[in-house]
């Protein structure tokens, strides 16, 4: 459902809009199951080097995938992708308190953003970048 007065995105942007988003969706959903099926590995690792005990993982995950689910769904893109922003910045917070670099982090927000800006008119005009 469109709104009068706002012009479509081309088949082009709109296309390129979802490959980007659906690479955050991607590896976020690839985190949620490793949080919902957590080996060994990554108990070890989530709570020795990050200091999230295992008993969080069902929340965490739980929230990555609301988060997500928001963000796919075009009515609701735009409140997920800020929650998607939220639950990110914790991760980039998470990784600058132990040491390392949040790059991964910080690209997921981009592409997130960066994708849903263009298959989205509605954030054209609050982020005007094209004439």
């Amino acid at each position: 459902m469109t709104q009068p007065g706002v012009a479509l995105p081309s088949k082009r942007n709109f296309w390129i809009g979802w490959v980007l988003s659906a690479i955050p969706i991607g590896m976020m959903l690839f985190s949620a199951s490793m949080k919902l099926h957590p080996s060994p590995q990554v108990v070890e690792f989530t709570a020795n080097h990050l200091g999230y005990p295992a008993t969080a993982f069902m929340t965490l995950a739980i929230l990555e995938i609301t988060s997500l689910v928001l963000y796919a769904i075009p009515r609701t893109a735009v409140l997920g992708a800020i929650l998607v922003t939220g639950y990110l910045g914790g991760a980039v917070a998470s990784h600058f308190r132990v040491g390392d670099p949040p790059i991964a982090q910080c690209l997921l927000i981009v592409l997130a953003w960066g994708g849903l800006y263009l298959r989205e008119p509605r954030l054209w005009g609050v982020l005007p970048l094209r004439k």
